[in-house]
């Protein structure tokens, strides 16, 4: 109760006359495309909104070090973006973007967010926060120190994995998945914490991984969604007019993030390439035996969920 009052209390003081200022958290540095995204989303809120409602973006989780979901839920800060897995807890739908080979292009990406965005503003719901836009990472691809050729490369890995469903793949290719935080990742690669990770073509060229692994092979294991949420008590400070120019900018910038995305993974394969990264498409052999894991997988996720994310798969493979 004593948390709502003061959520009021903040709401009150940041809204004079129609005017509105929020702070966006965005998990990631100031260079990350994702960020950007963010930037210009703020930019656009403003123009639409005649600046009735200011945005300003702090890059690299300075505003949330924890939960991106309860910090949002809390009113601890106004808008965030969130990487979708991590916040599986909050909703067995949230996981849906991070399980492996579901989605095998952008498209089928998209069309799996479109199908799946319903249960995931409901789940938002929940957390007392409105889903305003989501993009995709580029794929998940495997970085180690040989090329992946087959499954049994994986055997005694020690992979860095990003999600629940990241880490019973691995285990069930025979290898060893460890959690950390993505601030630790480079450290624990140069010690030999782990001597490889699960990520994007883009999360590789901004943690320059080719100082300290040598291959990248393409596995395609996964699209998983960033997403940006406001709080719904500082939603519903906003008057109609405000809440229509920040639905339009959101649809925007999710249209436009979700080309901007396909450019980035091209300029992060070229970038880790300069720099000495080999780079490998995977065999034919690999993409046979990653498919019957895949389904162990899929099972075992599905076993528990609800009935809203069993007809997300169900229309999905329609």
């Amino acid at each position: 109760m004593l948390k709502k009052c003061l959520l009021v209390a903040s709401l009150a003081s940041l809204v004079f006359a129609g005017n509105v200022k929020m702070n966006l958290n965005a998990k990631y540095g100031a260079n990350n495309f994702h960020t950007k995204g963010a930037e210009k989303f703020a930019s656009l809120v403003n123009d639409y909104t005649k600046g009735s409602v200011s945005i300003t973006v702090y890059a690299g989780s300075s505003l949330v070090k924890g939960n991106p979901l309860k910090a949002v839920k809390d009113g601890t800060v106004a808008m965030t973006d969130m990487f979708i897995p991590f916040t599986a807890g909050g909703g067995k739908v949230f996981g849906i973007s991070a399980l492996p080979f579901v989605a095998q292009s952008y498209d089928d990406a998209y069309r799996l967010y479109q199908i799946s965005k319903p249960s995931y503003e409901k789940t938002a719901e929940k957390w007392n926060q409105k889903l305003l836009y989501s993009v995709t990472w580029p794929p998940s691809g495997f970085y180690g120190n040989k090329k992946l050729e087959a499954l049994e490369d994986l055997k005694g890995a020690k992979t860095r994995t990003y999600d629940k469903n990241s880490a019973d793949f691995i285990n069930a290719a025979g290898g060893n998945a460890v959690a950390l935080p993505w601030g630790e990742v480079y450290s624990a690669l140069r010690t030999g914490l782990v001597n490889s990770v699960i990520t994007s073509s883009s999360s590789g060229k901004d943690g320059k991984f080719w100082e300290v692994l040598t291959n990248f092979t393409k596995i395609n294991y996964a699209y998983p969604l960033q997403a940006v949420t406001i709080n719904l008590d500082y939603w519903n400070s906003l008057n109609k007019s405000q809440q229509d120019a920040m639905l339009k900018a959101a649809a925007q910038i999710e249209k436009e993030q979700w080309e901007v995305v396909k450019q980035e993974d091209n300029d992060a394969l070229e970038t880790m390439m300069k720099n000495g990264m080999l780079i490998w498409e995977a065999t034919p052999k690999l993409k046979i035996e990653l498919t019957k894991i895949v389904d162990e997988v899929l099972e075992k996720y599905l076993e528990d969920a609800d009935s809203d994310t069993k007809k997300i798969f169900e229309e999905y493979r329609k």
